[in-house]
């Protein structure tokens, strides 16, 4: 994987840690983020979501971007932490613009197709943070 997406893994992973499984919807949205990060390891700037579990992901990366605006985002902007803030606001970012694609996707599709998410270029990537 390149090292310019492993932050995105990280936040994912961090979610899929701190989440707990009470339930088989959580349990299942816990397992689609992990595919995800996966997916994003193995293709470097992108991520491929399986036929039949584009909503699942959709509502778990709805779900990543909520955790992170409540509870991250604060901190790293009370603390100062630009280039924090930068990719959290990032994270946030795709997670909402993935779920809307997720959804409608699964709309048109059926959901019956895997889909296939590039990544935008992540903070800093023109050299700046």
């Amino acid at each position: 994987m390149s090292d310019r997406y492993a932050f995105f893994v990280r936040h994912l992973r961090f979610v899929t840690q701190r989440t707990p499984r009470d339930d088989a919807d959580t349990d299942a949205m816990m397992a689609a983020l992990e595919r995800i990060a996966r997916s994003v390891e193995a293709q470097g700037n992108a991520f491929t979501v399986p036929a039949g579990e584009a909503r699942l992901a959709g509502r778990a990366l709805a779900g990543v971007a909520g955790f992170l605006q409540q509870h991250i985002l604060p901190e790293t902007v009370t603390h100062g932490h630009t280039r924090a803030e930068k990719q959290v606001r990032w994270v946030i970012d795709l997670a909402m613009s993935s779920m809307t694609s997720l959804t409608t996707h699964a709309e048109l599709a059926d959901d019956n197709e895997p889909f296939t998410i590039t990544l935008p270029e992540p903070p800093g990537a023109d050299g700046g943070d």
